[in-house]
């Protein structure tokens, strides 16, 4: 049975996810979650979570969809990571494709963080307990190189770097059709109107979004690019590239196909063709510059070369 409520005069004004946290008894951030799922809506209609209600509106919360508790502490797990650099500060890792950075609801352990919590000694105290250090994340099905801090200075040196945009990045795709020579795609990004999971170009409020991208090579009709991003939009690189028709292959929720078509075959893409390869950027709290960069996964390498026969 879902919840449903009138607006009083008292409630006029208020924010939509403070009203939802107050009326079912959950707290603010869940409230914000299931909003941005789309599981609340006002006069039948999604709205964001910092909507101002009226009175005599409706609001619907979708019961049935409500998240479950999180879990409450980072448990160290023995899991396989590939360490590219540590020192006292920091650490680069690259992160496998279908491994999610940290975790939430849905998935309570089996994390990078999981992974880290047992392979190392001292976490960074922001962002405890879940995701101690955490500065910038990668997509569950998006591999690379990711860095995470270790020292509460150098996580704020960190943040301050990507405020800066002082962090470069460089990703490597697969993308479908076919694509010359280089370019950039500027077009802002915001959280889709009908569906808060999604990202759109076409969405009512939005932000800046810089892509730039070049083309390695041509693979009949599929390219593998360079791409480097400016900003860090959420699903930035498969959002700019599926509004400009040529989404990243074997992208589930932006792209047309979950395959690559060899001849009269359809030979299925596990996950989207995406890998953060490089990351640079000066040490927060040494100045020392850094580079990293995480050696191309077999599954993405296999399907380049099944495309390059």
């Amino acid at each position: 049975m879902n919840y449903q409520f009138k607006v009083s005069l008292t409630d006029q004004g208020k924010r939509l996810d403070i009203f939802v946290s107050e009326k079912i008894n959950i707290t603010r951030t869940k409230a914000q979650q299931i909003i941005e799922k789309g599981l609340v809506k006002v006069n039948n209609t999604v709205k964001s979570k910092s909507y101002k209600l009226k009175a005599e509106e409706f609001v619907e919360i979708y019961n049935s969809s409500l998240p479950t508790e999180e879990p409450k502490i980072l448990i160290p797990q023995n899991i396989p990571i590939e360490i590219l650099y540590k020192d006292e500060y920091l650490v680069a890792l690259s992160k496998p494709p279908n491994m999610v950075v940290y975790p939430s609801v849905g998935h309570k352990d089996g994390t990078l963080m999981n992974a880290l919590a047992y392979h190392l000694e001292k976490l960074a105290s922001i962002g405890r307990p879940l995701r101690p250090g955490v500065v910038h994340r990668l997509d569950k099905d998006t591999s690379g190189v990711i860095v995470v801090a270790l020292d509460d200075q150098a996580y704020y040196g960190l943040v301050e770097l990507f405020k800066k945009r002082q962090i470069k990045k460089e990703y490597v795709a697969i993308v479908y059709g076919e694509l010359k020579g280089s370019g950039k795609i500027t077009t802002p990004i915001g959280r889709a109107q009908h569906n808060r999971k999604k990202m759109s170009t076409k969405s009512k409020k939005t932000k800046e979004a810089i892509t730039e991208w070049e083309v390695i090579k041509n693979l009949k009709n599929y390219t593998l690019i360079k791409v480097k991003i400016i900003t860090g939009r959420t699903h930035q690189i498969r959002v700019h590239f599926s509004s400009i028709g040529h989404p990243v292959v074997g992208d589930k929720t932006y792209g047309r196909k979950t395959y690559i078509e060899v001849g009269n075959k359809k030979i299925p893409v596990p996950r989207q063709m995406l890998h953060a390869l490089k990351i640079e950027f000066q040490h927060p709290i040494t100045g020392k510059y850094l580079q990293f960069e995480a050696p191309m996964p077999s599954d993405m390498k296999e399907i380049i070369r099944i495309l390059s026969d």
